[in-house]
């Protein structure tokens, strides 16, 4: 047999070494590579005009950045532009600054969701450094102060500005005037809004509005990029108020603009865009939704044409026939804009005919509920249940009703309550009954919302284990985006009432407005949704 060799001890010098040679090599290698140039957005140039082209309805918004900008190595106050979400901002600013070909350095408070991160992705960006297998995935500073941050944050500027100033006389030098990209760096801060649910949001606010007043350095440039108006954002500390843009949710006919764009028969597309975008307009008008929920529709609707429509002119007959193929897929197609997991509606329609034939009233109390689900999405089903929970169930309770088993357990206390306990319970009760529903903010809803629909994906989940692909696309934070767009619809719709600012949490308050009934024999039934097993009086 042959001998195997034991393995050499490595010493402590020996590692510190070893691991030292591959640090020094990579290292080299990472600062040849990273220069000013890391700071610039990549892709081609493109021109205002392309952007304009690019981004229908929004010129004006366009125009007047691009004129606040100004020429080359020209001061500019901070800038705040807000707006819905899904209205171009990010991608517009983007683009302007690829067009500009000016540095920037852009952190998303989405992605950064502390104030440490956020510290921490802008030193980055301004000390270029990158975070690899060299540096063991290190940041260039650690920084958790805001003091710091403003030490750290006033020389990693004057030393990128520096280059910059280099770069820019050198080309002066070599009498190159143009292509340069200035002395001037950018902030921009994206989904601005999310600060103020951090828990210290009442130090970092006043901090990065601040900046500009702090670091008094013309060469500093400030842009938020927010999904509320300013107003939300002031306080009682003076700084310099930055230049509001607005940015206003698409209409129909600038959705409709923007889908016929890239489109192979914009005659035909247009045809369908008359059936079918205004119902779907009513629930959404993010146009990544809209596009993706309105892809398969317009295949069914090609069906009964040769060659999926290419090259087809729509005559007013074939626009009738059409119609009537695709008009019984738009409810269903409707239920699906927004993607979180439910029954098949098939399903549910066949049991509703086989259980309840013989009775007339139970079954117009089931025609009631598929009327909702024709009405209605099951992500606003699912907000409902969560705005009456949040109504009925005191807030202090939250955390037992919704654990990781989902709901209450019963079972646990067998024991026979005492006289006093029953008592205590019915006077509860009555003064439950008497205060009627009570205020939430938006926070709880949102938290009573993620765990209901995570605890009604479990069963389906088990049943179907090959059909994964709602629950991942629920699972993604671009789902609260939706849910919040499909509140402001059913508080449009008096489902909801939306109050005033409490005074000192300073948050929005809201109420639901829908009965017992209608949450537990419609809303929830329609979703086989426990929602008795989540009532705190029950």
């Amino acid at each position: 047999m042959d001998k195997e060799e034991a393995p050499r001890r490595m010493t402590r010098f020996s590692a510190s070494t070893s691991t030292s040679n591959i640090l020094h090599a990579t290292k080299g290698n990472n600062l040849e590579t990273l220069t000013t140039n890391e700071l610039l957005v990549g892709g081609d140039s493109i021109s205002l005009d392309d952007i304009i082209a690019n981004f229908p309805a929004r010129s004006s918004q366009i125009l007047e950045i691009a004129r606040l900008l100004g020429p080359l190595n020209s001061p500019l106050l901070p800038l705040f532009m807000y707006g819905g979400a899904s209205t171009g901002k990010t991608s517009i600013i983007l683009q302007l600054f690829r067009h500009l070909n000016r540095p920037i350095v852009y952190s998303s408070c989405r992605t950064c969701y502390n104030q440490r991160i956020l510290f921490e992705s802008v030193l980055n960006q301004l000390l270029l450094h990158r975070k690899n297998v060299a540096n063991c995935y290190t940041n260039a500073k650690r920084c958790e102060r805001p003091s710091d941050f403003v030490n750290f944050l006033r020389e990693a500027l004057t030393s990128v500005i520096n280059n910059l100033k280099e770069k820019s006389n050198k080309l002066v030098s070599g009498n190159k005037i143009h292509g340069g990209m200035g002395n001037i760096i950018y902030l921009v801060f994206d989904n601005f809004h999310l600060v103020r649910d951090w828990d210290k949001s009442s130090t970092i606010l006043p901090l990065l509005f601040n900046l500009y007043d702090m670091l008094k350095m013309p060469e500093v440039g400030l842009i938020f990029i927010s999904g509320t108006s300013p107003d939300t954002f002031y306080s009682n500390m003076g700084y310099v108020e930055p230049i509001p843009i607005y940015f206003p949710d698409y209409t129909e006919g600038d959705i409709r603009q923007i889908l016929l764009r890239n489109q192979a028969n914009q005659k035909l597309y247009s045809s369908f865009l008359d059936v079918a975008l205004r119902p779907f307009c009513r629930i959404t008008r993010q146009v990544g939704e809209l596009s993706n929920a309105l892809k398969p529709l317009f295949e069914k609707y090609c069906e009964p044409l040769s060659d999926k429509g290419k090259g087809v002119i729509p005559t007013e007959d074939m626009k009738r026939r059409l119609f009537n193929h695709i008009k019984p897929h738009i409810a269903s197609s409707l239920n699906d804009v927004f993607k979180v997991s439910s029954p098949a509606s098939s399903k549910v329609k066949v049991g509703k005919e086989t259980k309840h034939k013989g009775s007339p009233k139970r079954s117009e109390r089931f025609e009631e509920i598929g009327d909702l689900d024709f009405h209605m999405s099951t992500s606003a089903k699912y907000l409902l249940i969560s705005s009456f929970l949040a109504s009925r169930n005191p807030a202090t309770l939250d955390a037992s009703l919704f654990d990781s088993k989902g709901g209450s357990d019963n079972r646990k206390r067998k024991r026979k309550a005492s006289e006093k306990v029953l008592e205590k319970k019915e006077i509860l009760e009555e003064e439950l009954l008497m205060k009627g529903p009570g205020t939430f903010p938006l926070e709880r809803l949102i938290a009573i919302f993620q765990c209901i629909v995570s605890v009604a994906e479990e069963p389906y989940d088990e049943e179907e284990p090959n059909s994964n692909e709602l629950g991942a696309e629920c699972s993604n934070g671009s789902l609260i985006s939706d849910v919040l767009l499909q509140l402001s619809t059913l508080c449009n719709a008096n489902f909801i009432f939306k109050g005033k600012s409490c005074p000192i949490e300073g948050s929005t308050r809201y109420r639901s407005t829908i009965s017992e009934n209608l949450a537990l024999k419609q809303v929830a039934r329609s979703l086989k949704f426990p929602l008795s097993k989540y009532l705190y009086r029950n």
